[in-house]
């Protein structure tokens, strides 16, 4: 298998385009011994830093202009916390999202609550069929 690619932002751009590019990535690098997509030349742990450096970079591809100058994924860790508010807002119940994003239940509802919304509608009339079943 070729290593993978020399600069990183390539390794990065290539697995986030699209599913079938992300796959002919894989198929083409293949992951670490440690099982990480992303890794240095040879085979080693991406600083920090380097991630940062990256991300910025990855992000004025992704995002019109006024949304790179905006807070919007700001950090690579911001996407766990979009995914999880829209677990939730599409109405995966928290056990299950906390158990998907490694949380207790409470730290799910504490620190997604306030996620959560556009669903007062959705729910009354949940508790409205209740109701009358």
């Amino acid at each position: 298998m070729p290593p993978a690619p020399a600069d990183p932002p390539d390794a990065l751009t290539a697995a986030t385009t699209s599913p079938q590019t992300a796959r002919d990535h894989l198929d083409r690098y293949g992951v670490g011994d440690d099982g990480r997509l992303f890794r240095t030349r040879t085979g080693g742990v991406i600083s920090g830093s380097a991630y940062a450096k990256i991300w910025k970079e990855a992000r004025t591809y992704a995002l019109a202009p006024d949304q790179v100058a905006s807070p919007l994924a700001a950090r690579p860790y911001d996407l766990r916390h979009a995914a999880v508010s829209l677990w939730l807002n599409a109405g995966v119940h928290a056990p299950e999202a906390a158990e998907r994003a490694g949380h207790g239940v409470d730290v799910m509802l504490r620190v997604y609550a306030k996620c959560i919304d556009g669903q007062r509608d959705v729910a009354n009339q949940r508790i409205m069929d209740a109701l009358v079943a």
